[in-house]
C-alpha cells in the first residue's frame, strides 16, 4: 500500500471535536496494534484483561507451585538443613522480586509491556522445563557426590531462570492490564481500581491450586509430575496471551526513565551555584510535554532539584544539553519518585512477615500434629488458608467495603491507597502475635498440638495482603510519572525482594545470636528444643514499630501532581 493511501485510511482523530474524540477513541495516548488511536468500543477494557489475567493465572500457578513447598524439596530431595533451606528460599524469592526492575526498565525503555511479557513467558517456560527434567531424570536423582553436585546446579539453574522470567513479567502484567482503561475517562478510571483487585484474585487462584492440588501431587506422586502440570498450563497461558494481541491497548515508549531521572540529578549538581528564581514560572518548561498531553505542576518540595530547570539564557534553551538543562515536568518526575520512597520503605517489614509463610511457618507446621480424621495435611497446604483469605476478601472488598466507604467518605475508591496499606500492616502485626502465642502453647503442651491452629494466622495474612499489596500496587501505578508506570509497579516487587533478603539476613543474625552460648538457638533442627515463639514475638514488635513509622510518613505524603493538559 502506498504511503498516501495509508495516510487516508488512518483515523484523523485530531480533526474531531474533543468530546467526540474521547467518546470514540482513548484520550490517554494508547494505540492499537497498528499504532493508530485505540477505539474504545473494540479495544481494551475487560475484553482485553481476560487474556492478561489468564496469563497471570498460569504464571502464578507455576510460581506458587514451586515456592510454597520449595523448602520441603530442598530439605528432603537435596538434603539441605532447615536453616540453609529457609535462607535459600528467601534468597530465591528475593531474586524473583528483584528482577522486576529489569523487566520494568526493558518495558519502559525498549520493548514495551506486551513484548516484555511475551519474552518473559518464554524464559519462564524454559526454567520450568529444566526443573521438570532435573526432577525426573535418574541421572540427576543419583545420590553420589558427583551427580549430587550436578543435581544441585541443574535445579538452581532452573530456579533462577524462572526467577528472571517471572520477575520481568511481574511489573508489566498489572501495568499492561491498567493500560487497558482510559485514564481520561471517569468511568474507566474507576473500573481500573477493580482490575487491581481481580488481578490479585487471579494470582491467588493459581496459588490455591498450587497449595492444594500441586502440593498433594508433590507429596504423593512425585516432583516431576508436579512440575510438568503447571508447565503445560503455562504453555496454554502463553498461547492465550498472544491471541489477545489485536484487542490490547498499547502505550508508546517515552524514552529511558532512568536516563531522564539521571539527567535531573546531574543537571542540578552542575547548576548548584545558580540561584533559584522566586517565580517558579521562570523555570524551563516546554509548551507541551508530550503527545499524550500530560502536564506536571511545579511543587516546592525538594527545591534543590529545581536547579536542573534554571534557564540561564532563554535564547539558547533549544541548544542546551539535557544533562545541563531539564524541564520542570522532568524534575517533578524525580520528585514523585522521592516522595514515594518512605511509603515504599514501610513495606519492607510487611513482606518480611509474609516471607514466613514459605519458611518458618512451614517449619512450625512440621512440628505439629497434621492429622485431621483419616487424613494427614502437609504443612505447606496450610498456606491455602492465606489464599482463601485473599479469595474471600477481594470480592467482599469490591462489593461491600468500597460501596460503603464511598458513601461515608465521598471518594471514588472508598478509602485512600495509604489507608488501605495501613490496614494491612495492622493485620500482619496481629498475625505474628497470634503465631507467637500458638508456638508458646505448642511448646508448653504435653500432647501434640493440631496443625489447624495455624489456619487463622494464614487467613489473617491473606486479608492483610488484599489491603497492603493491592493498595501498594495501585498506589505506585497511580503516583508514578506517566513514562514510568512499569517502574512504579516494580517498586512493590522490589520491596518484596529487599524484604526476603532482609529475612534471610535476619534468620542468620538470630541463629548466630541465639546459639552463641552453645545451645540450639531459637530455630534449631528440632523445634521442640528451641523458641520459635520468641522469633514471632520479635516480628510482631518490629511490625508495630513499622506501622507507627508508616502512619507518620503517610500524614506527610503529598500526591501525584500530573494532570491532563488541554
Amino acid at each position: 500500500m502506498e504511503a498516501g493511501a495509508a495516510d487516508e485510511e488512518r483515523p484523523l482523530i485530531h480533526h474531531l471535536p474533543p468530546q467526540e474524540q474521547c467518546s470514540q477513541y482513548t484520550c490517554d495516548g494508547t494505540v492499537n496494534i497498528d499504532k493508530e488511536p485505540a477505539l474504545k468500543q473494540s479495544s481494551g477494557n475487560w475484553r482485553a484483561c481476560f487474556f492478561i489475567l489468564g496469563a497471570e493465572f498460569t504464571g502464578s500457578l507455576c510460581f506458587f507451585g514451586i515456592s510454597k513447598n520449595l523448602v520441603t524439596y530442598l530439605t528432603s530431595v537435596l538434603q539441605e538443613s532447615n536453616i540453609h533451606a529457609a535462607q535459600s528460599v528467601s534468597i530465591w524469592i528475593g531474586t524473583c522480586f528483584f528482577t522486576p526492575l529489569i523487566g520494568a526498565f526493558l518495558a519502559d525503555t525498549y520493548w514495551g509491556r506486551y513484548r516484555t511479557i511475551l519474552i518473559s513467558l518464554f524464559v519462564v517456560v524454559l526454567g520450568m522445563l529444566i526443573l521438570t527434567v532435573s526432577a525426573s531424570s535418574p541421572l540427576f536423582l543419583n545420590a553420589s557426590h558427583y551427580y549430587g553436585d550436578i543435581s544441585h546446579v541443574t535445579v538452581y539453574l532452573g530456579l533462577y531462570l524462572f526467577a528472571l522470567g517471572h520477575g520481568c513479567l511481574q511489573p508489566c502484567t498489572p501495568a499492561f492490564g491498567a493500560d487497558q482503561f482510559d485514564s481520561a475517562d471517569p468511568v474507566e478510571r474507576v473500573i481500573k481500581g477493580s482490575f487491581f483487585n481481580w488481578y490479585y484474585f487471579s494470582m491467588h487462584m493459581g496459588s490455591l491450586l498450587s497449595t492444594t492440588v500441586l502440593v498433594w501431587v508433590q507429596d504423593n506422586i512425585g516432583w516431576s509430575v508436579s512440575f510438568a502440570i503447571p508447565t503445560l498450563l503455562l504453555g496454554f497461558g502463553l498461547a492465550m496471551f498472544v491471541s489477545g494481541r489485536r484487542v490490547y491497548r498499547y502505550r508508546k515508549l517515552g524514552g529511558s526513565p532512568l536516563t531522564r531521572v539521571s539527567q535531573v540529578v546531574v543537571a542540578a549538581v552542575r547548576n548548584h551555584r545558580l540561584m533559584l528564581p522566586d517565580d517558579s514560572s521562570l523555570l524551563h518548561e516546554v509548551p507541551r510535554l508530550n503527545e499524550h498531553g500530560y502536564k506536571t505542576q511545579h511543587t516546592a518540595q525538594f527545591r534543590f532539584f529545581d536547579k536542573a530547570a534554571i534557564l540561564p539564557n532563554k535564547n539558547n534553551a533549544a541548544q542546551s544539553s539535557p544533562w545541563r538543562l531539564c524541564t520542570v515536568s522532568q524534575v517533578e518526575e524525580l520528585k514523585m519518585l522521592l516522595r514515594m520512597l518512605p511509603v515504599w520503605a514501610s513495606l519492607f517489614m510487611f513482606f518480611v512477615v509474609t516471607a514466613q509463610v514459605t519458611s518458618t511457618l512451614i517449619e512450625q507446621g512440621t512440628a505439629m500434629d497434621g492429622r485431621i480424621g483419616p487424613f494427614t495435611v502437609p504443612p505447606a497446604s496450610l498456606a491455602s488458608f492465606d489464599v482463601i483469605g485473599v479469595l474471600i476478601c477481594v470480592p467482599l472488598y469490591d462489593a461491600v467495603v468500597v460501596p460503603v466507604a464511598r458513601r461515608v467518605t465521598g471518594k471514588d475508591r472508598g478509602i485512600s491507597h495509604l489507608q488501605r496499606i495501613g490496614a494491612g500492616l495492622m493485620l500482619s502485626t496481629a498475625a505474628m502475635a497470634y503465631s507467637a502465642a500458638v508456638e508458646a502453647q505448642r511448646l508448653a503442651a504435653a500432647a501434640p498440638v493440631g496443625i489447624m491452629w495455624q489456619a487463622p494466622c494464614y487467613f489473617v495474612l491473606g486479608m492483610a495482603e488484599v489491603f497492603t499489596v493491592i493498595g501498594a500496587m495501585e498506589f505506585f501505578y497511580e503516583q508514578s510519572p506517566e513514562s514510568m508506570k512499569s517502574l512504579g509497579t516494580a517498586l512493590t516487587h522490589l520491596a518484596i525482594a529487599v524484604a526476603n533478603y532482609l529475612n534471610s539476613a535476619l534468620l542468620s543474625v538470630v541463629a548466630m545470636a541465639t546459639t552463641s552460648g552453645g545451645g540450639g538457638g531459637w530455630i534449631p533442627e528440632k523445634l521442640d528444643e528451641g523458641h520459635l515463639d520468641y522469633f514471632f514475638w520479635m516480628m510482631a514488635a518490629l511490625s508495630l514499630l513499622n506501622l507507627l513509622q508508616f502512619l507518620l510518613c503517610s500524614v506527610r505524603y503529598r500526591g501525584n501532581n500530573t494532570t491532563l493538559s488541554s
